[in-house]
């Protein structure tokens, strides 16, 4: 069975993520201060609930950092979640409803949407992606994220039926055209598989370098033959249509079956069915995360006292 990367879920280290950028959203609100606004008009005892609707139709992501904002802020409020991740949500559709003090739900509310918001638009365009590839090749994101939303993105991208590529870059060793070109005066295209897996045997013992996958980027055909007889896990084709891609495949089959091909660069909702139809076992989209719109979601006032 081939190596892959490893895939995102929500758990205690993606909610310590969560955590750090909680604490910046509400610095970003308030700083050292307080709601004016809020603190001005509405009295400290005042109790209420609200709904947080979708104003759109998409696909939840995130709905497990509201209980992580109430927890973080102190906020005086309840969460009782209607959706969950990865549920297509349609235009109306209540997320979930917040109870409480009306003074903690109305200083929270932009932050609670904010990310609400970002991350269903990542699932919902992962969605589209994912519906738009009509092959057998699955669907993987980028490093292309906002600093420090990483794994949070990509969560996003996994509840939107999305896979992950490599979270960071000591995930893989994955030698793009930069490497390539720095380093073609001193090695072969032939030679970088075994120099990478005798470097990482030597730091990292021979189980341990044995777990993490090689990828070698090429733009050519030609590339292409130099490089499969190393076999590294992944070849990554960039930016080719994909009757060159079809070239590929059938060239990979008959040098190295083993070995997956991911087709990357250009890719959008036009041409990734054709793309994903030529054999090629992986397409990687930036657009993923770089590319989504926040879906728009919205706060409904249901009671107040």
């Amino acid at each position: 069975m081939p190596k892959e990367y490893r895939q995102i879920e929500w758990n205690a280290q993606l909610a310590d993520d969560c955590r750090h950028l909680i604490r910046l959203a509400f610095r970003e609100d308030l700083d050292n201060e307080q709601d004016w606004s809020t603190v001005s008009l509405v009295a400290a005892d005042a109790q209420g609930s609200a709904d947080i609707a979708a104003r759109a139709d998409g696909v939840l992501a995130g709905a497990p950092l509201v209980p992580l904002i109430i927890e973080e802020a102190e906020l005086e409020l309840t969460w009782t979640p209607h959706k969950h991740d990865g549920d297509a949500i349609a235009r109306g559709d209540v997320i979930g409803t917040l109870s409480g003090s009306v003074r903690d739900l109305l200083t929270s509310e932009r932050t609670i949407l904010n990310f609400l918001c970002r991350l269903t638009g990542i699932a919902t365009l992962t969605r589209t992606y994912v519906a738009a590839a009509t092959g057998a090749a699955q669907v993987y994101d980028t490093r292309k994220t906002t600093p420090g939303w990483r794994r949070l993105e990509k969560y996003a991208v996994r509840c939107g039926g999305g896979v992950n590529h490599r979270v960071g870059l000591y995930a893989a060793v994955m030698a793009k055209d930069n490497h390539l070109a720095w380093s073609a005066t001193e090695r072969t295209l032939a030679d970088i598989t075994p120099q990478v897996r005798e470097f990482l045997t030597a730091q990292l013992g021979a189980a341990a370098a044995a777990e993490k996958l090689i990828e070698i980027e090429v733009d050519s055909l030609a590339q292409l033959a130099a490089v499969l007889p190393s076999q590294p896990d992944i070849i990554l084709l960039d930016n080719m249509p994909p009757a060159t891609l079809q070239e590929a495949v059938a060239m990979r089959n008959k040098l190295a079956p083993s070995v997956q091909l991911e087709a990357s660069g250009g890719v959008n909702l036009e041409t990734i069915g054709p793309i994903s139809e030529t054999g090629v076992e992986r397409v990687s989209v930036g657009a993923l995360t770089h590319g989504a719109a926040s879906l728009d979601l919205g706060l409904d006032w249901k009671s107040a006292q």
